[in-house]
């Protein structure tokens, strides 16, 4: 069974909508959704995964000579992970990713 959210949208799609933005569209929905446990448990998994993962590869495309080969290389496998956890969450499942989950659940839900 799904939920409606604020933005009238069944809770899957908005869930899954928190990754495609990368760490940006995590801070927009952990603003907007106010009341939806699931919306924000993975809004908040998503910026504690992209915003550091963003910031890294930033800061190592400025590495002189290879940084940028660096971060292109690290920018693919980011796009994965993002399609894959959007995939996940649209298809209902409230998954825990590895060190962060657990953080992003205690912060939500206790």
């Amino acid at each position: 069974m799904t939920y409606k959210t604020k933005i009238g949208l069944n809770e899957n799609i908005v869930a899954a909508l928190c990754y495609v933005g990368f760490w940006i569209t995590g801070i927009i929905f952990l603003l907007i959704e106010q009341e939806n446990k699931f919306v924000r448990f993975h809004a908040m998994q998503s910026l504690i995964v992209f915003l550091p993962l963003s910031l890294i590869i930033f800061f190592i495309a400025w590495v002189p000579y290879v940084g940028w080969v660096i971060a292109d290389f690290m920018g693919f496998p980011s796009m994965m992970i993002m399609v894959l956890f959007a995939f996940m969450a649209y298809r209902g499942m409230k998954f825990k990713i590895p060190f962060v989950g657990k953080y992003a659940y205690k912060l939500i839900y206790e």
